[in-house]
């Protein structure tokens, strides 16, 4: 199966398109390994989570440059997700899930004890391939589950190549790492011989994913798409406000799931706050992520180019007005980073979610039509609020339908913190005490005198 590099459409390797006989392999591996492993000490598992993320961060060099031939991310910011993965799994090692005991009666008690689940299927995305493999990797080897893990198609290498790198420390089974096509998700996902499914991708897959695992009743965690709204308040500092909400709608060249994917703007700022934008984008370079001074790389594929470029071909024909920044033109799959000028509510390109550099900003009088307009969506995911009167935040907040809000910050996670999507962008937790419990199941024991 052939990798591209998306900054010249160049392949740069092939790997392995696993069949569904070697997908029976790694599941009957993972299954051989899984009584072993959820009766391996806590301490043990917890040193070997670890030391995955060690030996991640030793690696983060070599790491870090695969990252960027096959994501397109710049370099720095493929050294700061590798050293993410290593953080989150040496954090997550440190949590542990206790026994709950209860006594009832003189004599009685129950007991609750978080028990595996048992073989898990990974599935995790394109645009932080590393990190977001190490966020399922984490807290289900901790747990005392075995995994199937199957990278995007479009960036398999670097989770690969770490597979290699921790395979003579991780007992036999307990970590397989396959990659492969389109059809090896769908064969994943209906396979009896998972036990729970954890995916992070869209929501239009997520739901193929629920469905296929509703035969079996599969236990499930998915981390699905958001339309994450930032409402930026009057009193804010225009300059150090449009810094940040810059950054939360174009890191990664907005390629990621918790991005200001619309921003709505008082109005007694609007005009200030867009020109202070654009001054940010117009300085940005997009290009090749390998390249030094590169802030911006090129769209990781070649269907999600497409589908961007259909996004801006949109607001052309509809007479949007936009500010463009610049981009290389040939082979690559870049797009200048854009500010679409207030478009209308029912726009496509504020009730879609682009997942890439376009950015709407949309005017606000009102607070109560705000909310409105924020929660006028079928996902629930994340947002931001800007604004110097926390207390009038945190109002705000209560107000947003999403599962994480950020005040005056964006981007932020944290392995210690409950990470969840409400309506349509998710079912499940992922991160803290809550992720980990999402890898096992309650068993309680009532003991009579």
């Amino acid at each position: 199966m052939e990798v591209r590099n998306p900054a010249t459409g160049a392949v740069i390797a092939a790997v392995p398109d696993a069949s569904e006989a070697e997908l029976n392999a790694a599941v009957a591996a993972a299954r051989k390994a899984c009584t072993a492993w959820r009766h391996t000490p806590w301490e043990e598992r917890a040193a070997i989570v670890s030391r995955i993320g060690d030996t991640i961060a030793l690696n983060a060099a070599e790491l870090s440059a695969m990252l960027t031939c096959e994501q397109g991310k710049p370099t720095d910011q493929a050294i700061t997700e590798i050293m993410t993965a290593a953080h989150w799994l040496r954090s997550t090692a440190t949590l542990t899930l206790p026994d709950r005991a209860t006594e009832t009666a003189p004599g009685r008690k129950h007991i609750t004890r978080y028990v595996p689940i048992g073989v898990v299927a990974a599935i995790s995305p394109w645009n932080f391939p590393v990190a977001l493999s190490a966020f399922k990797i984490a807290p289900a080897l901790l747990a005392g589950n075995t995994m199937v893990l199957k990278p995007s198609p479009f960036t398999p290498m670097t989770v690969l190549r770490v597979g290699e790198l921790v395979r003579d420390f991780v007992p036999a089974g307990v970590l397989n790492i396959i990659t492969g096509g389109d059809a090896l998700g769908p064969l994943m996902t209906a396979h009896p011989g998972f036990d729970k499914i954890s995916f992070t991708g869209s929501t239009a897959t997520g739901k193929r994913v629920m469905a296929a695992a509703a035969s079996s009743l599969k236990r499930l965690t998915l981390e699905l798409g958001g339309n994450d709204a930032a409402i930026i308040m009057p009193d804010v500092s225009i300059e150090e406000t449009a810094q940040k909400v810059f950054r939360s709608a174009f890191a990664n060249s907005g390629q990621i799931c918790i991005a200001t994917k619309r921003a709505y703007v008082h109005d007694a700022i609007y005009d200030e706050f867009r020109d202070a934008l654009a001054r940010l984008i117009v300085s940005a370079k997009v290009g090749d992520g390998s390249e030094p001074g590169s802030t911006h790389g090129p769209i990781q594929n070649r269907p999600q180019f497409d589908r961007l470029s259909d996004l801006v071909a949109d607001c052309l024909a509809n007479g949007y007005a936009m500010i463009q920044g610049e981009s290389p033109t040939g082979t690559g799959y870049f797009l200048p980073l854009t500010l679409v000028d207030n478009p209308p509510q029912e726009s496509r390109i504020v009730q879609e979610e682009q997942f890439g550099p376009i950015l709407p900003l949309i005017r606000f009088s009102e607070v109560d039509d705000v909310i409105a307009k924020v929660n006028d969506s079928d996902m629930g995911l994340a947002g931001t609020i800007w604004s110097r009167d926390i207390e009038a935040a945190l109002k705000l907040a209560d107000r947003m339908e999403i599962g994480n809000v950020w005040i005056n910050e964006a981007l932020a996670l944290s392995p210690f913190a409950a990470f969840a999507g409400h309506k349509q962008s998710g079912l499940g937790v992922e991160s803290g005490i809550e992720g980990l419990m999402a890898y096992t199941e309650p068993k309680t024991y009532f003991v009579g005198g």
